[in-house]
């Protein structure tokens, strides 16, 4: 794990988004194509107003949620609806989204028709995650009822979740894509996660799921 400490979250972000934009050129100019896969949530809001006016060739990029709670796009818990309203507009509004949502009953229901839309955009050129102070990642929750499934190597590539601390029904990216991706970034701020994140060290992945990914992955901290 190589960790990146900033003087301030505005550095942070800026600096962060500079980072991913290019290592995504870079993916575009040699592959053609790329792929990006974000977070929910507001902290990373900042990096995708960024990114979202970064002049490159987004019509070859997809982009797709580390998780996605079971809910429409009109839900204000919808993180797709964040992703569209922060970052899918300026130049980047012609990327690709892949979703991890569809209409229907359970996400048990439509997982073989997202995995469909999920494959060809695999391995991930650029991840960026989060991490909770329980020390979750996606929807990797210690406790998460398909917990083992999601960290196996043979997982599949998407799994329903349902966790106390999930709320409703989650579907994630389990852990052997995220560890796949190409470059990895877990964003993190305060004195609590960066508490976390120590902890995370020295446990195994069942009790902190961040751990799965963190030996490959680069962490950027600010107070």
């Amino acid at each position: 794990m190589k960790l990146e400490i900033y003087p301030d979250r505005e550095m942070l972000m800026l600096g962060l988004a500079n980072v991913i934009a290019g290592q995504l050129a870079d993916f575009l100019r040699r592959d053609g194509k790329a792929t990006l896969s974000v977070p929910g949530g507001t902290t990373p809001g900042p990096i995708f107003d960024t990114l979202s006016g970064v002049d490159m060739d987004w019509a070859n990029v997809a982009v797709v949620l580390n998780d996605e709670r079971w809910v429409p796009e009109s839900s204000d818990r919808s993180n797709t609806r964040l992703l569209r309203d922060r970052l899918l507009r300026g130049r980047a509004a012609q990327a690709r989204l892949i979703p991890l949502y569809a209409p229907g009953e359970s996400p048990e229901d439509m997982l073989p028709a997202l995995e469909d839309g999920l494959r060809p955009h695999l391995p991930i050129s650029v991840l960026l995650l989060g991490m909770g102070a329980d020390m979750h990642t996606a929807s990797l929750f210690p406790g998460a009822d398909r917990l083992d499934e999601a960290l196996s190597a043979s997982a599949p590539l998407l799994l329903p979740m349902r966790a106390e601390a999930a709320g409703e029904p989650r579907v994630t990216l389990t852990a052997p894509v995220l560890k796949a991706a190409f470059n990895i970034h877990v964003l993190i701020t305060g004195d609590e996660k960066r508490a976390a994140l120590e902890r995370a060290l020295t446990l195994s992945p069942k009790d902190a799921p961040v751990r799965a990914i963190l030996d490959n992955a680069t962490v950027h901290w600010a107070e």
